[in-house]
């Protein structure tokens, strides 16, 4: 190939901002015209490891942006503890995140310690893998952050924040009573961004009360329904009833299972 082709190929590349460098490119060059190799070929070794490299670290920025708590995955989960309770063939087609280019919600409801945030934070990751963006936060820190947005008077913002994610997920909603006296605003904040979301976007919400006790957690029974009204619609329900991980851990069988938060 001659010198001038070979820099200007290589000026291509870094115009393109692909970080070929002229070493990778020389040995590509010499591997094609020793094995006679096809020019389709030839254009895939080149351009597939810096594909790969940049795929990476999207998928490294999307975890990093979602700010999972633990890092879970559905390959270390228990499916044999609660095996009555948690259907796996559902669980692992929610891992495929269809739902979320169905812009469908997601809730779990069951008692602590089943699982529930373990598999959402699962689902979650998956989701950042196959090319979704995600933010995970509890009820009570989104609750915090919108209140402190009302004092510096930028809630427009913050809910335009939330509202972007492909998938946002609420864990621990019901968990702590902060989520009820950080503000007397918490449930007209939360209802602002379940319905900027609402039909937009797919949001997943982790809680321990059932929908009948929405109203008694609220106080605003009218504004209760309205924000169940939001999350049912279109939603996946998942009601897990089965046994804690964390009861079965305080009295262990000589056989220790696998943790699940």
């Amino acid at each position: 190939m001659p010198t001038d082709l070979r820099e200007r190929i290589l000026a291509d590349f870094a115009a393109l901002r692909v970080p070929l460098t002229a070493d990778q490119f020389d040995v590509i060059l010499a591997r094609a015209q020793h094995e006679g190799l096809s020019h389709q070929y030839f254009l895939h070794l080149l351009i597939a490891e810096q594909a790969a490299c940049r795929r990476e670290r999207s998928i490294a920025h999307r975890i990093k942006e979602a700010r999972f708590r633990h890092v879970r995955l559905l390959t270390d989960f228990d499916w044999e503890f609660n095996k009555q309770a948690i259907d796996r063939v559902q669980i692992e087609e929610l891992a495929t995140a269809s739902f979320i280019g169905r812009r469908e919600n997601l809730v779990f409801v069951g008692q602590s310690g089943v699982g529930k945030s373990f598999l959402i934070e699962a689902l979650g990751r998956s989701a950042c893998v196959l090319g979704h963006t995600v933010r995970y936060i509890t009820s009570a820190d989104l609750l915090t952050d919108l209140t402190a947005s009302l004092a510096d008077q930028t809630l427009p913002q913050r809910v335009h924040y939330f509202g972007r994610f492909d998938l946002l997920i609420v864990d621990e909603f019901g968990f702590d009573k902060i989520e009820r006296t950080a503000s007397p605003e918490a449930a007209n904040l939360l209802y602002k961004i379940i319905d900027a979301r609402n039909q937009r976007r797919s949001t997943a919400l982790v809680t321990n009360i059932d929908f009948a006790a929405w109203n008694q957690y609220f106080s605003d029974f009218s504004l209760a329904m309205a924000l169940l009204d939001r999350i049912v619609d279109k939603a996946i329900l998942l009601k897990i009833k089965g046994r804690s991980y964390r009861a079965h851990r305080s009295h262990p069988p000589h056989t220790q299972p696998k943790t699940n938060h």
